[in-house]
């Protein structure tokens, strides 16, 4: 039997949705439904991406499109899905929001009845899906809201899951843990190696502090600009599950979204402007306007005194951190995300006491 996942958030949830489904123990093959929804520093144009935006999927298997590694973004479009297609042990089928809340139901209905499925997983990283809306800090609850309002109009039995909770820094840990119930399940400590594959090169910071702290890493880390010290707890490394009606109860644009039905992405924009006071994809057009070019080439030696330097000031303003995550340290400097791999490879041969893979550590 084939299993059907949706990743909720889209960027990096697909690595947190594989890293749930291979703790919950399951065997049989997954299908991960996931929207093509990228971080400016990966895609350079706001939104998300849709099927029609990339060239290569495969069209003929499911009623949705999969990605595989011979799919690529149209540019100047960027995505990650591809990449992941052949590094995760799940396939990776692409969500189209701009179809709204009733197309979305219906790509999952029809892909649910085209693989046997009577029963959806849906996993989302940090635990934003449960946001109420007031959280000061709540950035991106658009996708996770339409993921719940077309799961629930899809009417396949679905139970959510909210893996590392506040490690996204949109919600804190405190406050979503009286949102959920019991102790959670711990994630397995060993990283897959697919997974440590992942990790040298994906930016997502979730699901790499999902699986840092799985791994038993404790303490605050310094994440992108701006998101301030995210503590790893004992918690941190856990998932909780719970119906998809509880958690229709904790998120007032899901409701919202099933209330006004929007046939478009921009109808659901709407919704969550006129009840969270903000529109996410309208954010993501501002930032795009300012966001600068990052350094796409390395001289090592000067990339060395750089982080040297960046390090020592991070230290003496975090005196309490104790890691940073690669994507926070190459993008403060101004380096391109894509960089990662030969960054980790440089310090691995020149820094070998700053590895707390997958993270840095800022003790040493």
């Amino acid at each position: 039997m084939t299993e059907l996942f949706i990743a909720a958030g889209g960027g990096g949830d697909p690595i947190g949705t594989a890293l749930t489904h291979a703790t919950l123990g399951a065997d049989a093959d997954a299908v991960v439904l996931t929207y093509a929804w990228e971080r400016l520093t990966v895609d350079p144009l706001p939104g998300p991406l849709a099927p029609h935006d990339f060239t290569g999927l495969d069209r003929d298997t499911l009623p949705v499109p999969l990605v595989t590694t011979g799919s690529q973004p149209r540019g100047p479009r960027g995505c990650t899905l591809p990449r992941l297609a052949g590094d995760l042990p799940t396939r990776l089928a692409l969500l189209d929001p701009y179809a709204g809340v009733a197309g979305l139901a219906e790509q999952i209905g029809r892909t649910a009845r085209a693989l046997g499925a009577d029963h959806i997983s849906v996993v989302d990283m940090g635990g934003d899906i449960l946001a109420h809306g007031d959280e000061p800090t709540l950035v991106s609850p658009l996708p996770d809201a339409l993921a719940l309002a077309s799961c629930q109009l899809a009417g396949v039995p679905a139970t959510v899951y909210v893996a590392g909770p506040g490690l996204d820094g949109e919600v804190p840990e405190a406050t979503l843990l009286t949102r959920v119930a019991g102790d959670g399940t711990d994630l397995d400590g060993t990283l897959p190696m697919w997974a440590a594959t992942v990790f040298r090169w994906h930016p997502s910071e979730a699901s790499t502090l999902l699986a840092a702290a799985a791994a038993g890493l404790r303490g605050p880390c310094l994440t992108r600009e701006g998101a301030g010290p995210i503590p790893l707890t004992d918690r941190s490394g856990r998932f909780w599950d719970l119906p998809l009606t509880r958690a229709l109860d904790h998120n007032r644009l899901a409701q919202g979204l099933l209330e006004a039905r929007p046939d478009t992405l921009t109808g659901a924009e709407d919704v969550s402007l006129r009840l969270y006071g903000f529109n996410e994809v309208e954010r993501e057009r501002q930032r795009a306007i300012r966001r600068h070019t990052a350094r796409d080439l390395i001289d090592d030696e000067t990339f060395l005194s750089e982080l040297d330097s960046w390090l020592h000031v991070q230290r003496a303003g975090h005196p309490d951190a104790r890691y940073v995550s690669v994507r926070c340290a190459v993008e403060s400097l101004g380096y391109d995300w894509r960089l990662t791999e030969q960054v980790r490879d440089l310090l691995t041969k020149h820094r070998p006491g700053l590895d707390a893979f997958p993270l840095l550590s800022l003790t040493n």
